[in-house]
């Protein structure tokens, strides 16, 4: 059973895991080096903690206690029950949710360890905004691929707000980095997959003519908004696919076009 601690002082170096989230900057650096991330919200923080995540401690405001109180019974973490106001001095914003925790982050397996196990991958080259990785991963676990590939200079799926907006699909999709980007690809190729390239070039086959569902193994690539693929990244692919689009529009957010071409993948596959 959890500690549950009453903390009236913001700068009390136990909330130290809480401090500054504000900062991308400063939680970016700070928290793969420490090994730790933030779940916000009730039900983020459940999933966490079904994905086998350990608990270092949880922040409540003290309306949430009751509501935690299974998991603060569940856990030997420590609690800091905390007023709302102490809370958003200490996180640099309001807590909504009225719920925080810091998780400890697990090993991550390599790329060749989900390659020999997996039929449908997403490979994410420099997708560096939180809301849009987030958001991929969540369509990634709905529409049932099987894990996510990210270059080295995509962002990490586990900061707060990419957590928050998948809403803790970020925990049931397993991932990894590969470490020389675009080299690592031909590891991809190798193992098997087919490389997709999703692009609104004109010169692509159209994703639903291209029948990626029919493959054995596919691993569809995603740019980062705005940019999309780099040169080097398309010309390492085995197949330029895109979304037809109409009325003008040229192109989706990479979220929503990542949804659509997940759909197209995982079409006619035996679902769990």
């Amino acid at each position: 059973m959890a500690d549950l601690i009453t903390i009236d002082d913001p700068d009390d170096p136990r909330l130290s895991d809480y401090t500054g989230l504000t900062d991308v900057e400063l939680r970016r650096r700070r928290e793969p080096a420490e090994g730790l991330f933030i779940a916000e919200g009730e039900k983020v923080i459940r999933r966490a903690k079904h994905a086998g995540y350990e608990m270092r401690s949880m922040l409540l405001s003290a309306k949430w206690v009751d509501v935690m109180r299974d998991v603060i019974d569940e856990v030997p973490a420590p609690v800091y029950a905390v007023s709302p106001d102490l809370a958003e001095r200490v996180t640099g914003y309001h807590v909504h949710r009225g719920a925080l925790a810091s998780m400890q982050r697990k090993p991550l397996p390599t790329a060749a360890e989900l390659l020999a196990s997996t039929r449908r991958v997403v490979v994410m080259e420099a997708v560096n905004d939180h809301t849009n990785i987030g958001a991929i991963f969540r369509s990634a676990a709905a529409l049932g691929m099987d894990a996510v590939l990210l270059s080295p200079d995509s962002a990490d799926p586990l900061y707060r707000r990419s957590v928050k907006v998948s809403m803790g699909a970020v925990f049931s999709v397993p991932y990894a980095r590969l470490e020389s980007w675009p080299k690592d690809l031909e590891q991809v190729r190798e193992a098997g997959f087919k490389l997709l390239a999703l692009t609104p070039d004109e010169k692509a086959t159209v994703i639903d003519e291209a029948a990626p569902h029919r493959l054995d193994r596919v691993a569809l690539m995603l740019g980062a908004e705005g940019d999309g693929l780099s040169r080097q990244a398309l010309v390492a692919a085995d197949e330029w696919v895109r979304i037809p689009m109409a009325h003008g529009v040229d192109s989706l957010n990479v979220g929503a076009a990542a949804a659509v071409a997940f759909y197209a993948v995982a079409t006619g596959r035996p679902r769990s």
